[in-house]
């Protein structure tokens, strides 16, 4: 991951944690596509209709990166991700018996 790209996470890690909009869940929700789609749910890509210019630089930035690599950083990143799951997920409910 390049400079420029790790940047543009950084700053859409920083919408996701440190803010509580509308924008942010929708940021939030585009980056727990990546982390587990199918654990978190997806992302409505209409969602991009809504961003300024710079979240969505950011988005297409992160978008690209994550097309062409096969990989998470987990070692890096695993933390934020791990905090964007607890602002924006609720835990699962167990089921009754």
């Amino acid at each position: 991951m390049n400079e420029e790209q790790k940047a543009a996470l950084e700053r859409l890690f920083a919408i996701a944690i440190e803010h509580d909009t509308g924008t942010s869940a929708r940021v939030a929700n585009f980056l727990l596509a990546w982390w587990n789609a199918r654990e978190n749910g997806g992302f409505d890509f209409t969602d991009f209709w809504g961003f300024d210019p710079p979240i969505l630089t950011d988005c297409w930035t992160v978008l690209a990166y994550v097309a062409t690599h096969r990989e998470y950083h987990e070692a890096e990143f695993g933390e934020q991700f791990g905090r964007v799951v607890q602002l924006w997920r609720k835990p699962k409910r167990k089921r009754r018996a």
